[in-house]
């Protein structure tokens, strides 16, 4: 197991950590496997999406403020964020990736993406575990 810290510098979006997680894939070692990327914290999310642009990152932001706005939820009461978690856990806060030959068996057009809807934080903790077949 091995933890990713990133800095988020947005309210919400999308941050493409998929060649850190690629290296722990490669420092691993396995050959047939799988590995689990799991975002800490109740107001982030782990998502396989494209990588070709940066319009359907943005497209998942702008819909998911659309079918869940700011400032209308009763855990607003709380802190102001009845929206993040509700992102959050409508995404969900990890994704399995097969290990094939050494490597992610992502497709040409994936990334692995952690999905930030409570920021900016300084500090965001991504688990990556590494299991062997």
């Amino acid at each position: 197991m091995k933890t990713i810290t990133i800095s988020t510098n947005n309210r919400e979006g999308l941050y493409d950590i998929t060649r850190e997680v690629e290296t722990i894939v490669n420092q691993s070692g396995v050959v047939f496997g799988i590995a689990n990327v799991y975002a800490q914290g109740a107001t982030a999310a782990i998502m396989i999406q494209e990588n070709w642009d940066d319009s359907v990152q943005l497209d998942v932001v702008d819909f998911l403020r659309k079918i869940i706005p700011k400032g209308q939820w009763l855990h607003d009461a709380q802190d102001g964020n009845g929206d993040s978690h509700l992102k959050a856990g409508l995404v969900g806060p990890s994704e399995t990736i097969p290990i094939i030959d050494g490597k992610m068996g992502l497709s040409t057009w994936q990334n692995i993406f952690f999905c930030e809807f409570d920021g900016p934080r300084n500090n965001r903790n991504i688990v990556v575990t590494i299991l062997e077949s």
